[in-house]
């Protein structure tokens, strides 16, 4: 029971309120702002010039193609985690939350130092005409290590409160590996899934750091959408450069839709299994 007076609920609601203000939807407001400064069509021609688009389509080719990968990574680092009892097992989990603690900028340090024409790979690479730092694959491969804990970090929680019993009893009913996992695992983690891809696919768009390192900065064939508002606005093209960063906003705003709807959904769903009674788990996976 609360028991606080109600100036007291009142004040906190009141700060809440004013920081989201302050520091999220007055900020948003401004970037839109100044990206219609000059009017609907200086907006729109800023989004058309080729440098933009390529741009955009960088951007979302990169999350296009690392998001699946993580979506494997992430559920196999997951499932061997949450399911089984093993040596290292906790330093497995330890490597799963590395790129939480390591600055993308050194992320893509790394990568150069690995890949680059003076790094350790980078006379193989060079020998054998493949490019991976200033070129697509690495800004994928940086795009890839920051996001992926966040499909498997919200999935082990999940597969662990949720234990092995119904895969046992699948096992034993005769399912083999791959019908446990997709009539038994896949149904009651799919939320967790679809909301772990969402974070990931905001992330992967919006990375600067460890992409700005491995692109070049290469105009209009390496940089991603963080990187050509960033070129944009030092040259002092604030409107073109406001008029990209809109855009990124409007993309998150679409992820945040997506994902409350997401929520609610879930909610929803573990509201209506809550109320069938236990014996028919087995049932609904079609295993009796």
């Amino acid at each position: 029971m609360n028991t606080e007076p109600a100036w007291v609920r009142r004040s906190l609601i009141g700060l809440a309120l004013g920081f989201v203000f302050l520091f999220l939807l007055l900020p948003l407001a401004a970037v839109f702002a100044e990206a219609l400064r000059k009017g609907v069509s200086a907006y729109l021609q800023a989004l058309r010039e080729p440098d933009a688009w390529s741009a955009i389509s960088l951007t979302l080719l990169t999350a296009a193609l690392s998001v699946p990968l993580n979506l494997v990574f992430g559920v196999a680092a997951a499932w061997c985690i949450a399911k089984y009892e093993f040596r290292g097992k906790a330093f497995l989990t330890t490597l799963v939350d590395l790129p939480f603690s390591v600055s993308p900028v050194v992320v893509g340090l790394l990568y150069v130092l690995v890949f680059g024409a003076n790094g350790w790979l980078g006379p193989w690479l060079q020998a054998h005409d493949l490019k991976i730092i200033f070129a697509l694959p690495g800004i994928v491969l940086a795009t890839v290590f920051v996001t992926f804990p966040f499909i498997a970090r919200e999935l082990i929680p999940l597969m662990q409160a949720q234990g092995t019993e119904e895969e046992q009893a699948a096992l034993v009913l005769g399912a083999r590996g791959w019908q446990i996992f997709w009539h038994v695992t896949l149904p009651n983690i799919k939320w967790g899934l679809v909301y772990g891809v969402i974070l990931c696919n905001a992330r992967a768009m919006g990375e600067f750091g460890a992409v700005s390192v491995v692109s070049g900065h290469i105009r209009g064939q390496t940089n991603t959408m963080p990187l050509h508002v960033e070129i944009l606005y030092n040259e002092y093209q604030s409107v073109a450069a406001f008029a990209v960063a809109s855009l990124l906003a409007l993309l998150a705003l679409l992820t945040l839709a997506i994902q409350s709807a997401v929520e609610w959904r879930s909610a929803r769903e573990l509201g209506s299994v809550a109320e069938q009674p236990p014996e028919n788990a087995l049932t609904l996976k079609g295993y009796t």
